[in-house]
């Protein structure tokens, strides 16, 4: 699990496309991200949780 300005992540790794993924748990809309790494993953985390936060702000 990670986390970012209280926001959780869940994170699984799929073998197939050889790729990590994660789903923010705490939102009321789905937001995913993927990553080739754990410093790739927590980046895109990151993010999208700063996009999310950018578009809630636009929307008030």
């Amino acid at each position: 699990m990670m986390q970012y300005k209280g926001y959780f992540a869940q994170l699984a790794f799929d073998d197939d496309s050889d790729l990590f993924y994660g789903e923010v748990l705490n939102t009321r809309d789905v937001i995913t991200f993927p990553g080739q790494s754990v410093e790739e993953l927590y980046r895109a985390f990151q993010e999208a949780i700063e996009n999310y936060l950018a578009f809630c702000a636009q929307r008030g």
